[in-house]
């Protein structure tokens, strides 16, 4: 009897392992010019949850990368973008609120990066869907030094943290977007894309010449375990 309680309480654990349900939720983002997978950020809530609800109710679909820069990033989802007609002016649009800024120490805008997009309100809250996709260049310690004492992080005795440093001179990123803008997450697979946009023809705006509208899901609960499980983040 003893045995055979033992082998039931096993069986239990293990099934209330195995069916437990993902660390991360994973969103893929198609374009003509590739795909990306994304992993969001559980240290940012708010935004992650904002993100998931848009993408469950397919806001995303049909919406344009409607701002690119080279060696910067590539900007979407404003919904006034959807059949917006050539040369109209982008990036004014979005939901009827706003997201609180969620700054988090550990997390920096290194190439790959989800961060959200926002106007100049005093809070430094989030729009409600428009968000963007670092592509970045290398930095070195010079130019590193010269981010810190950017008039934007006056009275806030900003330094760069050694290990981020390295992250910018190695990997690159955009560090003067640094706790002014919410990053929530990061490009796990197909950063490849993003380079693809950058390198499009644009308008005097930044607005690609021929549209590149995008669709947004959400990765199954399967298959955010297998990311999951190959990043090593079980």
């Amino acid at each position: 009897m003893k045995r055979i309680f033992t082998l039931i309480l096993l069986l239990t654990v293990f099934s209330a392992v195995y069916a437990g349900g993902p660390k991360n939720q994973y969103v893929r983002i198609k374009t003509s010019y590739g795909i990306c997978i994304i992993r969001l950020y559980n240290e940012t809530p708010k935004h992650r949850d904002n993100f998931i609800k848009l993408a469950k109710s397919h806001f995303y679909d049909g919406t344009l990368f409607h701002r690119v820069i080279q060696d910067f990033m590539i900007q979407g989802g404003d919904p006034d973008s959807k059949g917006a007609k050539p040369g109209v002016e982008l990036g004014n649009g979005g939901l009827k609120y706003k997201v609180d800024a969620e700054f988090r120490d550990s997390i920096f805008h290194k190439r790959g990066v989800l961060a959200a997009a926002r106007d100049d309100n005093p809070e430094k809250a989030s729009s409600s869907s428009q968000f963007y996709i670092v592509e970045g260049k290398r930095y070195t310690d010079s130019t590193l030094d010269k981010v810190e004492k950017l008039p934007r992080y006056a009275g806030m005795n900003y330094k760069i943290p050694a290990s981020q440093r390295e992250m910018y001179k190695t990997v690159g990123g955009t560090p003067q977007l640094d706790r002014l803008y919410t990053a929530y997450g990061e490009v796990v697979t197909g950063l490849d894309m993003v380079d693809r946009i950058t390198a499009v023809r644009k308008d005097p705006r930044n607005r690609p010449l021929q549209d590149i509208p995008m669709t947004v899901e959400l990765l199954s609960k399967r298959e955010c375990k297998q990311l999951d499980k190959i990043l090593g983040l079980q």
